[in-house]
């Protein structure tokens, strides 16, 4: 099989690759960045360059898109850029892929194209998304991404696979979420300060993110599909884990206890379809980001 990956030198990318080594796929690795990881075709271009196509085989089994700009911080304030990027590239890989008649595109998208959880809400796939509520521009350009992929698969494009991601965490030097960040400064601070412990979200390790992606790989029609973690994470959770693997006891001080921010998106649509199961519990994954922080 032969599979085209943009964002291949992203965390998820290198993270998906390494998986892929050990199956039988020709693997072709596009991103912006001027680096390779090795033992696999690399070209270094832009997602929005229109001549993009000339570097896709024809008939690929399936491109994975994961090239994006891909934190909230990286688009807010900036939604030119952000659109142009996110959308237009899209655009412009939709429209690459149509001519060289690859099989499947899988879109990477985000849990955040979800608007407001109400207290202990779960929301499935076939959530009511409400644009009004949204303020991200991050989040509305994979919304609106997704929504053009969804058009273009009823006018005759290929099979298409959206996969919303959770909260994304694991072993990495920088762009970390809040799993991450918590474990350092439990290991180098003696306070930390948090909103409320209750917060929560249904945080994932980048390992069986890869997981489910190599999972969509051959899926028919048009899916949505949640990539989130098997429960809700509490950033009590987090820190109390974090301390029981370092042998350490922090202070901790919550200035806002009532005002709790949970995110809860099931994923048992995907682990229905995919024969997918999120496998790195907390401890786990905290065990294998110690090293970076």
């Amino acid at each position: 099989m032969k599979i085209v990956i943009t964002g291949s030198e992203s965390f998820v990318g290198k993270e998906l690759i390494s998986q892929l080594k050990d199956s039988n796929f020709e693997i072709i690795g596009f991103d912006s960045a001027n680096i390779k990881s090795g033992g696999y075709e690399f070209h270094q271009v832009d997602i929005r360059n229109p001549q993009i196509h000339q570097v896709i085989p024809q008939e690929a089994d399936v491109l994975i898109h994961l090239a994006a700009l891909s934190r909230d911080a990286d688009c807010r304030g900036r939604p030119y850029e952000c659109f142009d990027v996110n959308v237009m590239g899209t655009l412009n890989l939709i429209n690459a892929v149509s001519m060289k008649k690859v099989k499947q595109f899988i879109f990477a998208s985000s849990e955040w194209v979800y608007d407001e959880f109400k207290e202990d809400e779960i929301k499935d796939e076939h959530a009511f998304i409400n644009i009004a509520n949204h303020h991200s521009e991050y989040a509305l350009s994979k919304l609106v991404s997704e929504t053009n992929l969804r058009q273009k698969y009823e006018q005759g494009f290929c099979p298409v696979t959206i996969l919303r991601f959770g909260i994304i965490y694991g072993p990495r030097k920088n762009n970390w979420a809040a799993v991450e960040s918590l474990m350092s400064s439990v290991k180098n601070q003696s306070e930390i300060k948090v909103g409320s412990l209750k917060n929560g979200r249904r945080f994932i390790h980048v390992s069986d993110i890869a997981g489910g992606i190599k999972k969509s790989i051959g899926l028919s029609g048009f899916n949505i599909l949640n990539l989130t973690g098997n429960k809700l994470i509490t950033l009590h959770d987090i820190i109390e884990t974090s301390q029981n693997l370092l042998g350490k006891s922090v202070k901790i001080i919550e200035t806002n206890p009532s005002q709790i921010n949970i995110r809860n998106p099931s994923n048992n649509k995907a682990k229905k379809m995919l024969n997918w199961n999120p496998e790195i519990d907390l401890k786990s994954g905290l065990k294998t980001v110690l090293p970076f922080v």
